[in-house]
């Protein structure tokens, strides 16, 4: 199972780019939403890290090895959680994932079929699925990069502290989101944005 991969950004398509490491190259498909991103997330020696969801798609006799993805292990959660819905599998999720990740979240959450429907092969039944199957279960992804877009607008000198309220708008009490923001800064020092701070939040909570 590969969950992530690093590489030179050799070519870039519609809705996949191609990954460099030595002498192989990898396809990784992306949602529309994660792509638009892509370029600010380059280094200067033009490789790209990656979070990927891996998995097997059957096509006739045929078992073929996709790779999709994100920027962060927020963007892979939510995508492992769009396909809980019944009837969306990892390649309609691909392509219905076209906006902001936080302004889906809100949608389902708000029950906003309109919104949903606009999403490229949902249609009205099943936008009604997906807030059936995932409203209230969804909105700490809307809260988290809201509050990224916000951070990175105001360019915020503190981010603990801007941490610390998007935790606290998750219900954690507020001694706890302080120990976990503590515990990431002491081990993770260089972090520069709230975005990077939040992230390393979420990913040591998620393997305890």
């Amino acid at each position: 199972m590969i969950s992530k991969i690093s590489g030179k950004l050799v070519e870039k398509g519609n809705n996949y780019l191609v990954l460099g490491i030595g002498d192989i190259c990898y396809d990784v498909f992306l949602p529309a939403a994660v792509m638009q991103r892509v370029e600010d997330n380059i280094g200067p020696d033009g490789k790209l890290s990656l979070i990927t969801f891996h998995y097997h798609q059957v096509d006739q006799n045929k078992s073929i090895p996709v790779l999709i993805g994100f920027l962060n292990e927020v963007e892979k959660d939510f995508f492992e959680v769009f396909i809980t819905v019944s009837g969306i599998g990892p390649r309609a999720a691909l392509k219905a994932l076209n906006q902001p990740i936080s302004q889906i979240a809100k949608a389902i959450d708000e029950a906003d079929v309109k919104f949903l429907k606009s999403l490229p092969g949902i249609g009205e039944q099943r936008a009604k699925e997906i807030i059936a199957k995932l409203q209230n279960k969804v909105g700490r992804f809307g809260l988290i990069k809201d509050a990224n877009a916000g951070s990175k607008d105001s360019k915020a000198k503190d981010i603990s502290e801007e941490a610390l309220l998007v935790l606290m708008q998750l219900e954690y009490k507020k001694h706890e989101a302080q120990s976990m923001l503590k515990k990431v800064l002491e081990d993770y020092p260089d972090l520069q944005t709230t975005e990077d701070l939040l992230n390393m939040v979420y990913k040591q909570n998620k393997s305890k």
